[in-house]
């Protein structure tokens, strides 16, 4: 691995072309991190992202991978500390968010969520930990942060195979935290509604992110904020912070954009 040029750390964010990733990496880029914007598709998103990172003040770096082909996944954190000289941190956002229920239900839905969601963030915190484990790696180790879902917190039946493969990821919290230690701490964010996704109208959103105890969900700052401080705190392994506004408080028998559409639905008179 060449000597770094830059000293400031580097932060892999994957899924930070755009939404909430983009947010993430600004974040960082504004506040002395260097950031590796990785995409599957999005070229020209993540051109624009990394030319928003340069005029926040930090250097940044698109790289392009599919992280469901566990080849390409491997490599990416190797590629991305041979690109910057060191990699400090890997900040697991990138998710696939597919709508299926118990009836709907299938094997491959699993799968794919499980290949998008789950596996891809122990293929990259193992891959950090070989890199900060060498011995002419920066001093400090490294720090994993997985974007989970307060749902977890809160659960119903909605968005079944993605529920799941959230939850498994939070089991690996736990997992990876006790096996990368004490050179890779690993921690998680947990967001309530932040952005308009999957079926959910604009009115939708706007209900939904109302319906907790502050009266606001989160938004993509909050979320960022969150995780720059989670890298930022050498002393946090193993937990999560659910940034929701107290979504997960308030049970909830359906996904929220359910229960806003039914809100929503005109009064008989």
């Amino acid at each position: 691995m060449p000597q770094p040029t830059d000293r400031r750390p580097v932060a892999l964010v994957t899924g930070s072309a755009q939404r909430i990733g983009r947010a993430i990496a600004l974040e960082l880029a504004a506040h002395g991190w260097q950031v590796a914007v990785h995409y599957r598709r999005s070229a020209a998103d993540a051109a624009q992202t990394v030319a928003a990172a340069q005029a926040a003040g930090g250097h940044a770096i698109a790289f392009a991978a599919d992280l469901a082909d566990e080849a390409e996944c491997v490599a990416l954190v190797p590629t991305v500390a041979q690109a910057f000289g060191r990699i400090d941190a890997v900040v697991n956002n990138a998710s696939l968010f597919e709508y299926d229920s118990i009836d709907s239900f299938s094997v491959a839905t699993m799968e794919r969520h499980w290949r998008a969601n789950t596996a891809p963030a122990i293929l990259l915190a193992r891959a950090l930990h070989a890199i900060v484990s060498e011995p002419e790696a920066p001093a400090g180790g490294g720090v994993v942060v997985n974007l989970l879902d307060q749902k977890l917190w809160n659960p119903n039946p909605d968005y079944l195979s993605y529920t799941l493969s959230k939850a498994a990821l939070e089991a690996a919290n736990t997992l990876l935290a006790q096996a990368l230690a004490p050179r890779v701490r690993v921690c998680g964010v947990a967001p309530g509604v932040t952005l308009l996704s999957g079926a959910m109208s604009g009115a939708e959103f706007d209900s939904s992110h109302r319906m907790t105890p502050l009266q606001r969900g989160s938004t993509p700052q909050d979320v960022a904020r969150a995780v720059r401080f989670l890298l930022e705190s050498p002393a946090i392994t193993g937990t999560t912070l659910l940034v929701d506004g107290g979504q997960h408080l308030q049970a909830q028998a359906r996904d929220v954009m359910f229960l806003a559409r039914e809100q929503d639905k005109p009064k008989a008179p």
